[in-house]
């Protein structure tokens, strides 16, 4: 992958397994959506966004929605050439115990020091992890508290791809499993 902001640029379709390992911490379940989610949502740490919690449990589930990649400029997607950085938007109904409510989140994706690599950035600005997919594959990590994120990333082809976060820690035990597959 030369140039991971040309192949992000667009919208793809998100399908998310969430396991929680502790079961004391919410999280999973399964959401299907467009590229925007209804109003009444509180944004996270992280920047995603739910209605509100639900009750903890051992839990394991399925997010299914859509996550577009514009170029920050606002000038929409053109396959001639790479934007100086990508907004991420993705949204979905996520189900939790079967409940059902509209989640969303928003990551910027800034050019890296490599050419073709990129820095993800949460969407009040603060560092989330490193992304080079020039060989295809790439491991990065965050720490969040006291809990490490430790993320997994794969391209598949020009139009799927594939991240493994497993989160451990005190408060978290958990395995988020996305593929994306890029919408026509």
């Amino acid at each position: 992958m030369p140039d991971l902001l040309a192949f992000l640029l667009g919208d793809w379709r998100v399908e998310r397994t969430v396991r929680d390992f502790a079961g004391a911490v919410a999280g999973g379940g399964t959401a299907v959506g467009g590229a925007a989610a209804a109003g009444g949502t509180a944004a996270a740490r992280d920047g995603t966004t739910a209605r509100d919690d639900v009750a903890a449990g051992p839990a394991e589930g399925r997010f299914s929605g859509t996550t577009r990649f514009t170029p920050l400029d606002g000038s929409g997607p053109s396959p001639a050439a790479a934007p100086a950085g990508l907004l991420h938007h993705e949204s979905g109904t996520f189900t939790w115990h079967g409940v059902a409510r509209p989640a969303e989140r928003t990551l910027r994706f800034l050019p890296g020091a490599v050419p073709g690599t990129v820095a993800v950035h949460f969407a009040d600005g603060r560092f989330f992890h490193d992304l080079d997919l020039r060989s295809g594959r790439h491991t990065a990590d965050h720490p969040c508290a006291r809990d490490l994120y430790r993320g997994a990333f794969a391209v598949y082809d020009a139009d799927r791809w594939h991240t493994r976060w497993r989160v451990t820690g005190p408060a978290k035990d958990l395995l988020l499993t996305t593929d994306y597959t890029r919408l026509p």
